[in-house]
């Protein structure tokens, strides 16, 4: 049990970790031969130390141990061995208070063993074609070692470049397409740098022979799907075979460009995100091209976190018998696991609730959230205390006062545990609630509407368990404020002056106070003396308000409060400016288009005069400053098709108000936005040409304008010929900023005017070398995109069909442009859901024919459905009758049902059942049947001629 304190350490507190243990890696080389765990806590009184090795206690003090010994709080471990002393560690600290556990820390024992013994067979290939040299490293813990080779002779190290790399993943050695320099003998060296060791296998003699071929780009290298944790980094590898060397090119799938932290290196091979974020995750694609193929892998980087607190626990004092809740809240990916100890061992998980506390809940609680990446401890000491009332700290107030016809509430706040019972006397009156008179929870006593009949002396008694106490107070009351001159609504001018009066009566022997404020925001005369001022009449505050070169700002409610130490009372005004128009506000672009935008805004404060219109401003990428706004055009409504814009071109839109007074304030500006791209028409300008050198055509021009591109990779085409000559030369010029172009042709004499010349504006992005489209579709959630499906369409379609498709999927499409550089960037994909399979089994069927053979009758049950099936749902009924040679139309049905047909004909009739969905036909059940003679008649035989089938079909779900 504990006694109530006036603040929390006062009699002591429980331990607190300082410093905790931290895993260590221990080496049987280690020169001190000893391993050491700190731990350290804070506590009142000081605390113990003791230590658990894989949840079993080691006896320190009790035994004498040769290996382990205890300093302070730190565990010595003397001369390790791996089967004694490896395993998980924590430290535990305790007082009278309570204890707690440390953070787990793990002793491993580190190695690095040697490769063996035997020789490396030579690998051979031939020149041009790539080679792959295998490390096969040696046990080794930790795992994380960095790989190199070693070319012929030690320390000789091989450098990784564009054609070789070293993955340090596995350790392999990859060269892309081996030259006759490569020839030699290697050697793979790992290091572990934990360990300070490192190790080399035996030489790998590489042999090439002379064959210069070319081959294709080839992937042997392939970052798998990686989980990464938020604000680490990661190194995805891709490397690739091939010759000519191939080209590595990444991307983020989904996105035109890389994480703004990543970093490409290894001539492409790596590629490093730094500082990672939720959202860098996203599939991740490397391409490798040469002039053969080109091969591509994608795979998923996955972020998610080590738990971090979003709500923790404090030390808590309670009284005994209280209700109490400890929760905390932790923030991880995947969503941490939440679990508690009290004093050292489990106490349940989640949310811990105390419906009545008791002594034997005091103690120290420990929050611990844990997921895959880590685990971090909360500690906290809940004291659950008892003692008698005492109004020591906190005594009834002993003069208090009251306003006449007010409320007054008399405040008792003693120091008790349990939560006493409140008795309130006036003088020798025990009172009791009444409609006037109430004793709160809290212990405070409520009078209502008071007069001066109830001054007098208060005395408040506070009792539990433990004892008692009470507390005396003398009540006056006071005659009440009231407000005699109250501010008058006002509209001005900006500019002008205005008085706002306020005066109040109140109780001669009080002294009050004038607080004025704009929209419950109080006004600061001090800060703001420019505009507001106090009237002052004699040295004392009138409660006027004066207001100077008034500006639209001031427009709003004002307030006067006149407050004395007992009461307060308030009357407001409201002020309206008459001025310029308040700025418009949500003004959005709701419509892109390549020249034009349809813009939204809502309506502003007109500020006493009517809006007579609105105007349009536009700032563009290229404007000089932050203020560099242009006019665009002025409207009437608050919604308008703002015209003449540049394609291709990044864009803001703001809008001010007109008036009678004139322009007001502009709004804040909208989102920047980008115009769509359209066919440039502005042509460059003054172009010319002359003979250089000889064979030499030099032509001249002025660039277009940026803003005149209207499209990215904006660039000309050059055509010229010589006067006489009726064909065109043409070049392709792809950098915008170009002046000038040489032609060189030894049979050119180039002489003035000799030429002419032209221009065309292209947008290189859409070249005439584009060969086709690459159409990819895979299976949103069931399907990987590497695995997806592929089909090359000529460049001069824009429509296919997929095949293949499973039914009842959620498949994603994506189209890229191909030629012979590769493929392009990706388009947005178009999501699209297969229906259901058709049904599996044909209906259920009876059949009747009449005695005269002249009549079918044909009744059904419809197949049945289950909702949560991979099958449609049957819609509707076909039915078909068929004379052998004959079909007609026919005949749709719904539900179960009976039909009959005419056989007005000699001869075999089939009769065919079949399920048909939205999803496809399904099976078929066929039936024979014979029409009899005697029945016919030869002017029916047309007639006769029926098919009948029957179907379901089925609405794909």
């Amino acid at each position: 049990m504990w006694l109530c304190s006036t603040s929390y350490d006062a009699t002591g507190y429980g331990p607190i970790f300082e410093e905790e243990p931290l895993d260590i890696v221990y080496t049987k080389e280690s020169p001190d031969r000893l391993i050491s765990m700190n731990c350290r806590a804070r506590a009142n009184p000081a605390p113990t130390y003791r230590w658990r090795r894989d949840n079993w206690e080691i006896k320190l003090m009790e035994l004498p141990n040769e290996h382990y010994s205890l300093v302070g709080g730190n565990l010595i471990i003397n001369n390790p061995e791996e089967k004694k002393h490896a395993g998980t560690y924590v430290c535990v600290a305790k007082n009278v208070y309570g204890t707690v556990i440390s953070k787990e820390a793990k002793v491993k024992f580190g190695y690095l063993e040697e490769f063996p013994d035997e020789e490396r067979d030579p690998v051979t290939v031939k020149e041009g074609q790539g080679a792959v040299l295998l490390c096969a490293p040696p046990k080794r813990w930790p795992t994380e070692v960095t790989f190199r080779w070693i070319y012929n002779e030690f320390p000789v190290f091989l450098h990784p470049d564009k054609r070789r790399f070293v993955s340090q993943s596995t350790g392999n050695l990859y060269i892309s397409k081996v030259e006759a320099s490569d020839a030699g003998n290697y050697s793979c060296y790992v290091f572990n740098p934990q360990i300070g060791k490192g190790v080399y296998s035996k030489f790998i003699p590489l042999i090439s022979t002379e064959e210069k071929k070319r081959y294709k780009a080839d992937l042997v290298v392939k970052f798998p799907d990686t989980t990464a944790m938020l604000n680490y980094n990661v190194t995805l590898e891709c490397f690739a075979l091939g010759n000519p060397a191939p080209h590595i090119v990444w991307r983020k799938i989904g996105a035109t460009d890389l994480p703004a932290s990543a970093q490409v290196s290894m001539s492409g091979a790596l590629l490093h995100l730094y500082n990672v974020q939720y959202e860098d995750s996203a599939g991740y694609e490397c391409e490798a091209i040469n002039q053969k193929w080109q091969d591509w892998h994608q795979a998923w980087l996955y972020v998610e976190a080590a738990p971090e607190w979003a709500v923790t626990i404090n030390n808590t004092q309670k009284d005994v018998g209280s209700e109490h809740t400890m929760s905390c809240v932790a923030n991880g990916k995947p969503g941490p696991y939440i679990r508690w100890l009290k004093d050292g061992y489990s106490y349940g998980k989640g949310e811990l609730k105390f419906s009545s506390l008791t002594f034997e809940d005091s103690g120290m609680y420990q929050c611990i959230a844990e997921n895959y990446w880590g685990i971090i401890y909360a500690s906290a000491e809940l004291r659950v205390i008892a003692c008698a009332p005492t109004f020591e700290l906190n005594p009834v107030k002993k003069y208090l006062l009251g306003a006449n016809n007010g409320r007054v509430v008399i405040e008792c706040k003693p120091r008790a545990a349990p939560r006493p019972r409140f008795t309130w006397t006036k003088g020798k009156e025990v009172l009791f609630n009444n409609s006037r008179i109430s004793i709160m929870f809290d212990g405070s006593l409520e009078i209502l509407n008071a007069t001066r009949n109830d001054e007098g002396v208060y005395t408040c008694l506070a009792e539990n368990d433990r004892g008692k106490a009470n507390s005396t107070g003398t009540l006056t009351i006071t005659e009440a404020t009231q407000i005699t001159v109250a501010p008058e609504d006002t509209q001005v001018m900006v500019g002008e002056e205005v008085h706002l009066q306020c005066q109040a009566s109140f109780d001669p022997s009080l002294d009050i106070t004038f607080i004025w404020s704009l929209d419950f925001r109080v006004i600061d005369f001090y800060l703001e003396w420019k505009h507001y001022e106090r009237i002052m009449v004699g040295g004392i505050d009138s409660g006027e308000l004066k207001i100077m070169n008034v500006q639209l700002r001031h427009e709003g409610r004002y307030t006067c409060t006149a407050q004395t130490v007992v009461d307060n009372v308030t009357a407001s005004a409201d002020l309206k400016i008459k001025g310029l128009p308040a700025p418009p506000g949500g003004v959005r672009v709701e419509e892109i288009r390549d020249t034009s935008v349809k813009l939204v805004w809502n309506r502003g404060a007109d500020h006493g005069s009517p809006i007579l219109g609105y105007t349009i401003q536009t700032r563009d990428f290229y404007a000089l400053t932050e203020v560099d706004w242009r006019d665009q055009q002025h409207e009437n409504s608050m919604m308008a098709d703002v015209v003449d814009l540049y394609p291709w071109m990044e864009y803001e839109f703001r809008v001010y108000a007109t008036n009678e007074f004139g322009d007001g304030e502009a709004s804040i500006p909208s989102m920047k936005i980008k115009t769509w791209d359209a066919v440039p028409v502005v042509a460059p300008t003054n172009v010319g040409g002359y003979g250089g050198k000889d064979g030499e055509l030099i032509i001249t021009w002025t660039p277009v304008q940026p803003q005149y591109f209207y499209g990215k990779k904006f660039g000309y085409v050059v055509a010229f010929k010589p006067h006489d000559d009726v064909d065109w030369w043409y070049e392709t010029i792809s950098d915008p900023e170009t002046r000038r172009y040489v032609h060189r042709d030894a049979s050119f004499r180039v002489k003035s005017n000799d030429f002419q010349f032209w221009f065309k504006l292209i947008d290189t992005c859409s070249d005439q070398s584009r060969l086709s489209d690459q159409v990819k579709y895979w299976r949103k959630y069931d399907d990987t995109e590497p695995g997806a499906n592929r089909i090359f369409v000529p460049a001069s379609m824009n429509q296919t069909r997929l095949e293949n498709m499973l039914p009842d999927s959620h498949y994603l499409i994506e189209v890229r442009a191909y030629n012979g550089a590769g493929v392009g960037p990706p388009s947005e994909h178009c999501e699209m859901f297969t229906k259901r399979a058709p049904p599996s089994v044909a209906p259920q069927m009876w059949r009747y024919i009449s005695y005269s053979g002249k009549w079918l009758y044909v009744w059904w049950h419809h197949i049945s459905y289950d909702w949560f099936g991979n099958e449609s749902f049957p819609l509707y009924y076909k039915v078909m009758f068929r004379k052998t040679g004959y079909i007609t139309g026919p005949i749709y049905m719904t539900g179960w049902h009976f039909i009959d047909f005419p056989m007005p004909q000699v001869g075999d009739y089939e009769l065919e059942v079949r399920g048909r969905y939205e999803g496809g036909d399904g099976p078929i059940r066929k039936i024979r049947l014979q029409g009899k003679a005697s029945f016919l008649r030869p002017t029916l035989s047309l007639a006769a001629m029926l098919l009948l089938a029957l179907c379901i079909v089925g609405l794909g779900i």
